[in-house]
């Protein structure tokens, strides 16, 4: 660019043949949602530490093993997160497990809103650029302009801290920051994220225990119990892969010439709203909206009728029974009601004309579980319509250029 002599380096990819094949699959993005509970699995065997142990916990012995140095974590008073698409649903995720869990103000941006409107700068802040891919540009130059304010600035509380979250260790992102948490998701063909998606969400789990065990805003037991939660995902979403798919095919049948979608969420699932949301635009073409269930009557309730579905994630909690209330709300405009659900929920059965019930877990984990029924109705949809599935229209999977 500026007549400097580059140097280069070739890097072998991590993969082999097998990765790359449906293996029995008709397309990859179904393969890859039945590989979610392995990737789960990896994420938790690589991360957590088996060596701690609630009961006989000291300050030397994390319970989560990122391999972060101190002076990424330590005295941190703000987390600013960029990101695009699917990773910025899945830093909002974040964002509610740095705050409830850790305490940390947390802001999340889009990546190419925060290139050309940066918030004002805050001492000791951790900045988080999260790209499956490693190579999305708008990610990539927000994270170096950040990077240059904040070397630029007098004071070393200002000084940059940068951190990524990637699947691709070899990536540009990984070459741009000193620190990267690896999802280990494996090769996703799909352009539509589906298990990356996940293994981001693992990711943030894992910075927000840490930092709340290093800032003392959980308590052992409590960061224990949510450890043992997490050690059931893989197994929870093996049930919801096993009960509901077939289910979720003939289901689809009855969305043939449907054109619009609703898709409602509280709190920590507000984002699964705005991921299902995406997924069924991204592959099935039908223009679906993911919206704060509280707010669909502060407008988005105009648009209802007999011909819009509402989709709601009603899972235990403390805004169970909020959604169900907002869900009732739709039910009276003739919407019909798809509910995802705890199993054998009562209360549930009498509000939504269709279920996708799912295990009943914390609602801090329920978004691991939440999002498995959405990602295969947006599948069995689009694969019901002959579209296709694995390249939709218009889409890369990595966006490297703004």
């Amino acid at each position: 660019m500026r007549g400097e002599r580059q140097r280069k380096h070739p890097i072998t990819l991590n993969w082999n043949p097998i990765m790359v094949e449906k293996q029995g699959f008709k397309h990859f993005m179904l393969k890859e949602i039945y590989e979610q509970p392995g990737v789960v699995r990896t994420a938790l065997e690589t991360y957590i530490n088996n060596k701690w142990d609630a009961a006989t916990a000291n300050t030397t012995l994390s319970p989560i093993s990122l391999g972060l140095p101190d002076e990424v974590l330590t005295n941190l008073e703000h987390v600013q997160i960029v990101a695009c698409g699917t990773s910025w649903h899945a830093s909002l995720v974040g964002k509610y497990l740095l705050e409830q869990l850790a305490g940390l103000p947390t802001l999340v941006q889009y990546a190419s809103e925060f290139r050309y409107s940066p918030t004002p700068l805050i001492p000791n802040t951790l900045t988080i650029g999260v790209t499956q891919s490693g190579e999305t540009a708008d990610t990539l130059a927000a994270l170096e302009m950040e990077q240059a304010r904040r070397a630029a600035h007098p004071k070393a509380s200002f000084a940059p801290r940068l951190l990524g979250i990637t699947n691709r260790p070899e990536s540009s992102l990984a070459r741009l920051v000193p620190h990267i948490i690896d999802t280990h998701a494996g090769i996703e063909i799909g352009v539509a994220a589906t298990k990356t998606f996940t293994a981001q969400v693992m990711a943030f789990y894992f910075l927000a225990l840490e930092l709340a065990y290093r800032r003392q805003t959980l308590s052992n037991q409590a960061i224990e119990a949510i450890l043992n939660g997490l050690h059931q995902l893989p197994a929870y979403i093996e049930q919801v892969l096993e009960s509901q798919e077939r289910y979720i095919e003939e289901l689809a049948h009855e969305f043939n010439d449907t054109q619009d979608f609703i898709y409602l969420g509280r709190g920590i699932n507000f984002p699964i709203a705005l991921e299902g949301a995406l997924k069924l635009k991204e592959i099935s073409y039908i223009h679906a909206e993911g919206y704060p269930a509280g707010e669909m009557k502060h407008g988005p309730i105009a648009l209802l009728d007999a011909k819009v579905p509402v989709v709601a994630i009603a899972m235990p909690g403390s805004v169970y029974d909020k959604v169900l209330s907002n869900a009732q709300e739709a039910k009276a405009r003739d919407a019909q009601l798809i509910g995802v659900v705890p199993m054998n929920d009562i209360d549930a059965e009498d509000t939504f004309d269709k279920l996708l019930p799912v295990p009943a877990v914390d609602e801090l984990l329920s978004p691991i579980v939440a999002v498995i029924p959405l990602q295969l109705l947006a599948y069995h949809i689009a694969a019901r319509r002959g579209l296709d599935v694995d390249q939709p229209r218009n889409l890369a999977k990595s966006v490297t250029v703004e």
